[in-house]
């Protein structure tokens, strides 16, 4: 889906125009892919925009810096705040944000640390990731040859623009074959995740899904199912899933950002389940997007109304580190 323009743009705590966001093409991120970003949903609901779990959402990309060893100049919560201003700017109902992260116009090496470190927020109204129909009537995929990163090779708990040359790796192989996505197994063989999504499988009333050590993303999604499931007294594993009960399973659905909750049908052309969404994913998804969308109560507070007063954001410019200590 093309990315449809908006007004504005946050860049390193200004509002800019959309065509003024550009970057050089000796930049560090362009040949060494040193960026770090996050993919976050505003939901249109009875009280205005509302921005799903922006302070996780910030705080995962603080700590996806922090790994990378950027010394990112804004604090979680100035970039939440910058979020609701810029929707707010913006004058969408609803949209998609895209905070980046980059090592921008400096040096031109592997070292990145005398590149500047550049900061994006951008949005723009976007639907459903994996086609409209698929929420109800599910998707067809298939087990990728190509795995997810080894450990000690790239972390997979940062949200890295580098990691996701292999996901493109993982997402084209499934395209030219036929399929919608692709699932990747860790380098021992077992189920991680696929080429933008977290997965869970259901069998015998119970929830599973990967580890954090099978070389999956934390994903905020995922965080939002377990605790769902869990106020369902819906038993939740997070456990190690060998590639064959995949097929086994009673439902299998996809969870994230762009993908929200994705029932799975089929995997390498075997029927999951009855071969359509599960009473259990049906159940799930229900849930999640009546929080989402405002039509039922926020228990959890998970959601920042952009119509509302939010604190003040780093518009102009940033608080030198010293001044915050």
């Amino acid at each position: 889906m093309p990315v449809q323009k908006t007004e504005k743009i946050w860049h390193n705590g200004k509002l800019i125009g959309w065509d003024e966001a550009t970057i050089h093409v000796s930049a560090h991120v362009i040949s060494y892919g040193s960026a770090l970003f996050e993919g976050i949903r505003c939901y249109a609901t009875p009280a205005g925009p509302a921005i799903f779990r922006a302070r996780e959402h910030a705080q995962r990309l603080v700590n996806s810096c922090r790994i990378y060893r950027i010394e990112l100049a804004y604090t979680a919560e100035e970039l939440v705040a910058a979020m609701v201003e810029l929707v707010r700017v913006n004058k969408l109902p609803h949209c998609y944000l895209r905070p980046i992260v980059l090592r921008g116009y400096g040096e031109v090496g592997v070292n990145p640390f005398k590149s500047p470190i550049e900061t994006y927020i951008a949005c723009w109204p976007w639907g459903g990731y994996l086609g409209e129909e698929a929420i109800e009537q599910g998707v067809d995929v298939c087990v990728s040859s190509w795995a997810r990163m080894a450990p000690n090779t790239l972390p997979a708990m940062a949200k890295s623009a580098a990691n996701y040359m292999n996901s493109q790796l993982i997402k084209m192989e499934a395209l030219l074959n036929g399929y919608v996505e692709g699932i990747a197994l860790d380098e021992r063989g077992l189920v991680s995740e696929g080429s933008g999504e977290n997965i869970f499988v259901v069998r015998d009333g119970t929830l599973w899904t990967p580890l954090l050590a099978n070389s999956i993303l934390p994903g905020i999604t995922r965080d939002t199912v377990i605790t769902l499931a869990r106020d369902f007294d819906l038993p939740v594993r997070e456990e190690p899933i060998p590639r064959e009960m995949l097929y086994i399973a009673d439902e299998v659905f996809f969870c994230g950002t762009a993908t929200e909750i994705t029932p799975v049908r089929s995997i390498d052309k075997i029927k999951i389940g009855g071969g359509k969404r599960g009473p259990v994913t049906k159940k799930l998804q229900e849930e999640f997007f009546g929080l989402v969308k405002g039509t039922k109560p926020d228990r959890y507070g998970w959601l920042t109304l952009v119509n509302q007063p939010a604190p003040q954001s780093s518009h102009a410019g940033p608080v030198p580190a010293a001044a915050r200590r």
